[in-house]
């Protein structure tokens, strides 16, 4: 839903150095199918005469099946093209017209949706959210009462990274309304407005803000007054609304962070203006050029006011800048970073840069726009690798921003890609050393065995099968896996569903009389996806008087 490496989904939308985890199978790349609605540009500058190779060697390096690609430059499109195939094991090849779960990159469609109601006068970007939603509700009533419209979108709320995603990732049985409702008790643990965590439940807000004004539902108003004068025909606003025999890719993930293999497509019917489009590189084209121009359609009319536009683009959230992972990304580290309305903004060789990354099961993107050159390049992919993104990014910038010599940023990101990987073998031989291994669980299985309510998300339970525990999200259908023990009353909980990349720990607290107060859960790898909030969860027990979640 959601910027995701993504950590390996959704983190690479908020990291400006992001990258993921690589595993999968070597492709090849395929020829585009041309548009002609798009106008075509000159051929590519000569940094780029062997992007068919370098697109190669990326899939190949981090075992992408198939990849698509958009290059344009003054109005006009430079590249339009695909690489590798839609799905591992099938013939079927990617083009300019594959569909792709576009993740986080849709943030930016919800924020020019806000903007063009506030062009029309239905609403004020600065007025107070529970001006439209009086049932708004945060944690903190001085929240709730300064929360403006504007502050939907640019990640400085006071909640924590990622905080509430369970609420929808992996899906969930609860709806946009359902999700808002319990946004009320999702913690907050920052400063109102004192520094930057990504988040993408305030885009669920954002929604229901949209179609209370608008009157219309979120993927209604989306199609009828983005998708419709951008030209964007084939771009859709979830998953439900593909058909058989559609052009679209299918989502890979590496599973127990190995071997690639497809992941079961995922609909974000609940918070789908964090991450919902499904698009192509041809109808993305478009939507930059719009960018580019300032809002102005090819016909000449704006789509949002110039003032809007400005606004999506000015910093509202600094984002501090960290120390690169290894030495060869230094030339990456920005001068300045920051947030704008659905949008990261930062500079890369003395250039503005307004961009976003999108990552979903299976998906991974970036986004990339350089006003001042008026550029942009999309990438899309159907592997969960960030390295693979930035590594075609970062070529096509640096050949039209004059760069000395050509890197090659496919090494760099695979050299960083490993460095996190033994990080990650590190971390896990740290817990591995200072584990007791003769320590035995304080309780017997069945003492464990309860049903236990977070206050956000709801009832997680345990049962004692057969002499094993299984834990289950009683919401996501995903989210079911068998506890073993590790030490004292800390239990491992591995998903059946080896995709999710999640393994957690299970912490019990006992209370003075040996039962168990409260469970606690973390991420095992620090590779895994931040959306996966287990730390924010606090579930004690239920009791048979409590009722329902």
């Amino acid at each position: 839903m959601f910027q995701r490496s993504l950590s390996l989904r959704l983190a690479v939308c908020a990291g400006l150095l992001a990258f993921g985890t690589a595993a999968g199978a070597q492709t090849a790349p395929a020829p585009a199918r041309p548009s002609a609605a798009l106008p075509v540009a000159a051929a590519l500058p000569a940094q780029l005469q062997d992007f068919d190779a370098y697109m190669a060697d990326t899939l190949k390096t981090f075992k992408v099946p198939g990849i698509a690609v958009a290059i344009v430059k003054d109005g006009k499109v430079v590249l339009a093209r695909g690489y590798g195939v839609r799905e591992l094991g099938q013939p079927a090849k990617v083009d300019a017209d594959t569909l792709f779960a576009i993740a986080s990159n849709t943030k930016a469609f919800t924020a020019a949706a806000l903007q063009m109601l506030a062009d029309e006068g239905k609403l004020d970007m600065d007025a107070r959210v529970i001006d439209y939603l009086p049932g708004f509700r945060m944690s903190d009533p001085y929240v709730t009462h300064e929360m403006r419209v504007r502050d939907l979108l640019a990640h400085r709320s006071g909640l924590s990274l990622g905080a509430g995603d369970l609420l929808y990732w992996p899906p969930t049985s609860y709806t946009t309304a359902d999700v808002v409702k319990r946004l009320a008790r999702v913690p907050i643990k920052n400063g109102f407005r004192g520094h930057y965590a990504y988040d993408n439940i305030l885009f669920a807000v954002a929604t229901r803000v949209i179609e209370k004004v608008s009157g219309q539902s979120y993927a209604d108003f989306v199609r009828e007054h983005i998708f419709k004068p951008v030209g964007m025909d084939e771009s859709l606003i979830d998953c439900t609304y593909l058909k058989p025999g559609m052009d679209v890719a299918t989502g890979h993930a590496p599973y127990d962070f190995k071997d690639v293999k497809p992941v079961p497509p995922m609909a974000w019917l609940n918070d789908p203006g964090a991450g919902g489009i499904y698009a192509s590189v041809n109808d993305l084209a478009r939507w930059m050029n719009v960018q580019l121009a300032g809002g102005r359609l090819p016909d000449g009319k704006q789509l949002f006011s110039e003032k809007s536009h400005r606004e999506m683009w000015s910093m509202l959230t600094p984002i501090p800048i960290g120390k690169p992972p290894i030495p060869e990304l230094a030339p990456l580290v920005p001068q300045f970073s920051g947030y704008g309305e659905g949008w990261f903004l930062s500079d890369y060789r003395g250039q503005k840069l307004v961009w976003h990354t999108g990552g979903w099961p299976g998906f991974v993107s970036r986004l990339t726009l350089v006003p001042g050159q008026h550029l942009g390049v999309v990438v899309l992919t159907n592997q969960q690798s960030g390295a693979a993104f930035n590594a075609v990014t970062y070529r096509v910038l640096d050949a039209y921003l004059n760069a000395a010599h050509k890197t090659d940023w496919v090494a760099v990101y695979d050299k960083a890609v490993k460095t996190a990987e033994a990080k990650a073998d590190d971390s896990w031989a740290k817990h591995e050393a200072v584990r007791d291994k003769n320590a035995k669980p304080s309780l017997p299985l069945s003492g464990y065995a309860g049903t236990y309510r977070d206050p956000w998300y709801g009832d997680i339970v345990v049962s004692n099968e057969g002499g094993r525990l299984r834990l289950r999200f009683s919401h996501t259908r995903q989210l079911v896996g068998t506890m073993t023990p590790w030490q004292h009353d800390t239990f491992i909980v591995r998903w059946d569903d080896r995709s999710l990349n999640a393994d957690a720990f299970v912490n019990f607290a006992l209370d003075d009389d040996g039962h168990v107060r409260e469970m606690r859960m973390k991420p095992i790898s620090p590779l895994t996806d931040f959306s996966f909030d287990f730390q924010d969860l606090r579930p004690v027990p239920v009791k048979a008087t409590d009722g329902q979640d």
